[in-house]
């Protein structure tokens, strides 16, 4: 078996169903992926949506993040996160960008490396604008610094103002 040598980072969200419950679940299945260990996984946060105008009603986001150590390169990471999003209903054939979902798991760190690809960028894009991915990865991984802005989670939390974040 190859060395769990490449750490990561991951994110967690739902706002569909049993949104506790999918996160959980998420988590075990991950847990059992072969090529990864999980080490730390924050508390749940509840969030309001980002929606598109005109679909404001959606559901309040639950959201977590979890720091891994994986053998897994970060393609097959990804395909094994979407393959369990999938597994557990994930439908993203709707092109609308910010639709409810079962479950949404993204790869937000793969050590310090950067990707810049049509199927993945890491770190994840936005994530240094949200308060709903900084908040559980700031508990997970405070001090991990982002490669392209030099800052830690922990920082770019404090950066942001006004996106309300509350532990569930």
């Amino acid at each position: 078996m190859q060395a769990l040598e490449h750490h990561a980072a991951i994110g967690l969200g739902a706002n569909l169903g049993d949104r506790r419950a999918a996160i959980a679940r998420a988590m075990e299945v991950v847990a059992r992926l072969k090529g990864v260990r999980v080490e730390l996984v924050s508390t749940v946060h509840v969030t309001r949506a980002v929606t598109l105008p005109g679909s404001e009603d959606q559901p309040d986001y639950m959201n977590a993040a979890a720091t891994i150590q994986t053998s897994l390169d970060p393609s097959a990471l990804l395909k094994s996160l979407l393959a369990i999003e999938r597994d557990m209903g994930r439908d993203r054939s709707t092109s609308e960008r910010w639709a409810p979902r079962t479950i949404d798991l993204d790869v937000l760190f793969y050590g310090g490396t950067m990707i810049a690809r049509a199927d993945l960028i890491v770190p994840h894009p936005r994530m240094h604008e949200r308060g709903f991915v900084l908040a559980p990865l700031s508990e997970v991984a405070p001090n991990w610094v982002h490669p392209r802005l030099g800052r830690t989670t922990r920082q770019l939390l404090n950066d942001l103002v006004g996106d309300a974040v509350s532990s569930a």
